[in-house]
C-alpha cells in the first residue's frame, strides 16, 4: 500500500510539472526576425530602406507555413547573437552559417543553403590564374583543403586581404591562411569598396556575395578565383539561428523549411537571387 501511495503521489507531481510546462509553452502568434540588411543577395536595403533579398522573400514563405505574423528588424551583424539572447527578437535570418562556436550559445533550425567562401581579385593578380572551379570540404577532409590553401598561400604574400569579421570567413583565413595580412570591416559592402579602390589586394566572401559584387559598377576587372571552402568550421549550412529555450520555435521552423523545400520554393528563390541552387538538400 505505501509503495502505491508513493507512485501515486510521485504521479500526481509528473502531472503537474507536466501541466504546468504546458501551461508555460509560448503561443507564437508574432515572431520578430532579426537581419543584417547589409548581405547583398542574402539581405539588403534596397531603396526607400526597404529591406530586400533572398531571405526577406524567405520569411515571407515561411511565416505563413508557421501561421505566424513576423516582423523583420535590421541588426548589425557585431550584435547580432547577443542581441537574440538578451531577448531583443526571436531568430536570425542573415546568412548564418551553423558553427560549433555559434552552436554554444545558440541553437539552430534546419539549414536552408549552403555556399562555399573563396576570393575576389584584380584579374592582374596572381591569385586571378588559380581555377575556381574545386570546392573543399574542411569538415569532409581538413587536410585536403589544407593543402589546397597552402598552395595559393605563397600568392598573397606581401598581398592584405579583406574580410567581414566575425564571420565564418574571418575563421578561414585564420585557420587555413595563417601567415597572410588580414583585414576586417564591419560590412561586406566595406571591404567591396576597399577593394575597388586599391586599399586592399584581395577579399574573402562567401561566393553568393561574391556574384553580386561583380555586378557593381567599377568591378569589370575583378574576378573570383581560388578553390572554395566550406563544411567543418565553414559551417553546416546557412540556418535560422535561435534562442536554445525555444525548441518549440525550432520545431516550427524546421517544419516550415522542410515544406519549401520539398515543394520547390527555396530552390526559386535561390534562383531568383543567386542564379543557382544553393538549397540545402
Amino acid at each position: 500500500m505505501k509503495r502505491l501511495q508513493v507512485f501515486g503521489i510521485a504521479a500526481l507531481g509528473l502531472l503537474a510539472a507536466t501541466g504546468s510546462a504546458f501551461a508555460q509553452a509560448k503561443k507564437w502568434e508574432t515572431v520578430k526576425i532579426a537581419t543584417e540588411g547589409a548581405y547583398a543577395p542574402w539581405n539588403f536595403t534596397g531603396p526607400g530602406g526597404k529591406l530586400e533579398g533572398f531571405e526577406i522573400d524567405l520569411i515571407g514563405e515561411l511565416c505563413p507555413r508557421m501561421k505566424v505574423k513576423c516582423e523583420i528588424v535590421a541588426q548589425d551583424w557585431d550584435g547580432i547573437i547577443p542581441a537574440l539572447n538578451a531577448g531583443k527578437y526571436d531568430a536570425i535570418m542573415a546568412g548564418m552559417q551553423i558553427t560549433e562556436k555559434r552552436l554554444e550559445s545558440m541553437s539552430f533550425s534546419k539549414p536552408y543553403a549552403r555556399t562555399p567562401g573563396a576570393f575576389l581579385v584584380p584579374k592582374d593578380s596572381p591569385l586571378a590564374k588559380v581555377p575556381n572551379d574545386k570546392v573543399f570540404d574542411i569538415g569532409a577532409d581538413v587536410a585536403a583543403a589544407q593543402k589546397a590553401a597552402d598552395e595559393i598561400k605563397p600568392l598573397l604574400k606581401g598581398k592584405v586581404v579583406g574580410v567581414q569579421g566575425s564571420t565564418t570567413l574571418a575563421t578561414m583565413m585564420d585557420r587555413l591562411f595563417q601567415g597572410v595580412e588580414v583585414r576586417e570591416y564591419k560590412t561586406t559592402e566595406q571591404h567591396d569598396l576597399d577593394l575597388e579602390a586599391g586599399r586592399v589586394d584581395a577579399i574573402a566572401a562567401a561566393t553568393t556575395t561574391l556574384d553580386i559584387t561583380l555586378g557593381k559598377p567599377g568591378f569589370e576587372n575583378f574576378v573570383i578565383a581560388g578553390p572554395g571552402f566550406t563544411g567543418g568550421f565553414m559551417g553546416r549550412g546557412v540556418a535560422v539561428g535561435l534562442r536554445k529555450t525555444d525548441q518549440d520555435l525550432k520545431a516550427m521552423f524546421d517544419e516550415a523549411i522542410a515544406s519549401a523545400m520539398a515543394d520547390g520554393t527555396i530552390s526559386r528563390l535561390s534562383q531568383k537571387w543567386f542564379k543557382r541552387d544553393l538549397a540545402a538538400k
